[in-house]
């Protein structure tokens, strides 16, 4: 039988002819086809404008700068979450604080956030114990589900905080219609392979705010004051000024090529991947399988499914804590992987990794959601194209592999 990835991108002959265009025309480097890129991904998410990166890292980079992030400032940051996130924030000088996530959405939990504010900062929200001076909620919408972003937007309103959502995973998300990106704060996106929509690798930031994407646009190539395409379209033998100590940060039109294609289907990306989803959760109850937790969508959200991401349930395995369910979970993956059916844990319990726990002297414990979620989560292969065959045969395995192990 075929193996089945956890994720395959969606192409057609879209792509391929887009590429071939901008090769056609000599101009394979940041040009053009990155502003109408930008352009096409900010309407989307009903914004004015869009700044792309590199990747979503070189984004939240970006966005934090903007953000007047720096050496001396805090930012609270979920500790469930992709290391990019915590480590965006090293990048400018300043310093994550970890936030505890909720177990039904994997996402920051804003009662965390406000306990953190009233324990470990004074009324001007200088850190107690550091002096770093609180400045920014990273709101990440995780798996392609959004945080509670009106709560949180309360919250930062309440402390005169500003709010980054890293939204890698998260593009095309609602909240009651609204896009994930449309919640007054800048959003940053990831086109990696593993997303909705790619462009090989490559990020965006999302702003209302002309001034800020016009800061964003000269940080991204280097501090330039003039962007390559406009310098060459005037005296392009003359060097432009660099006032800002810059990054190369710059996506190519040919990574934008492939993207402007992936717009055109991003719909119908959605909306098949919705759909399947909506097949595993139907599956999962009628197929008995009691012992894993489908995703769980708020009312009122719209879930993108990024990544279909479940939990195990420890009791109904018969695990006595997170370390033997979680070694149950690694076994159950790789006796799937040996019968050709790609697993991944949902995302990292960042406070654990080695250079986080070796800086902040962290134990597992300390975030206890997020313990969990890296011990017990898994993703299930999802896909445009994977078929109703494969998800059943999904499904069948991860029962068959848990009686292999258990018994009955």
């Amino acid at each position: 039988m075929d193996n089945l990835p956890v994720m395959i991108p969606y192409f057609d002959h879209e792509e391929a002819e887009e590429v071939a265009k901008v090769i056609a025309s000599g101009w394979v480097a940041q040009g053009s086809k990155v502003a109408a890129f930008e352009q096409m991904v900010a309407a989307y998410e009903h914004v004015a404008h869009g700044v792309a990166a590199t990747s979503c890292t070189t984004a939240l980079h970006l966005a934090l700068l903007a953000l007047g992030v720096g050496e001396g400032h805090d930012c609270i940051v979920p500790s469930f979450t992709f290391t990019a996130t915590p480590n965006s924030v090293l990048y400018t000088g300043a310093t994550p604080i970890f936030a505890d996530v909720t177990a039904d959405t994997y996402n920051i939990d804003p009662d965390e956030i406000e306990r953190i504010i009233r324990e470990q900062y004074d009324d001007n929200l200088i850190n107690k114990q550091t002096g770093n001076k609180l400045k920014t909620i990273i709101a990440v919408n995780l798996f392609g589900l959004c945080a509670d972003l009106p709560r949180i937007n309360a919250i930062a309103e309440t402390y005169g905080l500003s709010i980054l959502q890293d939204s890698a995973c998260a593009f095309g998300a609602k909240i009651d219609g609204r896009p994930e990106a449309d919640f007054g704060n800048m959003a940053c996106l990831s086109f990696h392979p593993r997303k909705s929509i790619t462009t090989g690798e490559g990020g965006m930031v999302l702003t209302n705010d002309a001034d800020r994407a016009a800061y964003m646009k000269t940080l991204r190539s280097h501090g330039a004051t003039v962007s390559e395409i406009d310098r060459h379209k005037q005296a392009g033998y003359l060097m432009p000024d660099f006032n800002e100590l810059g990054y190369n940060y710059r996506m190519t039109d040919i990574q934008a090529a492939v993207g402007i294609a992936q717009m055109r289907k991003m719909d119908f990306i959605t909306n098949t991947r919705r759909q399947k989803a909506a097949l595993y959760d139907r599956l999962i109850g009628e197929m008995g399988i009691d012992f894993l937790t489908p995703p769980h969508v708020p009312k009122g959200y719209f879930h993108t499914y990024q990544s279909y991401v479940c939990v195990l349930d420890m009791e109904r395995l018969g695990c006595r804590d997170i370390e033997e369910a979680a070694h149950l979970r690694n076994e159950l993956m790789s006796k799937l992987d040996a019968r050709g059916i790609a697993t991944r844990v949902g995302t990292h319990a960042t406070h654990m990794l080695g250079h986080y726990r070796d800086r902040c002297g962290f134990a597992p414990e300390d975030f206890k959601v997020s313990y969990m979620l890296d011990g017990l989560s898994v993703t299930l292969p999802l896909y445009v194209q994977l078929t109703e065959q494969d998800q059943v045969r999904v499904l069948q395995a991860l029962l068959d592999v848990k009686t292999e192990l258990l018994g009955g």
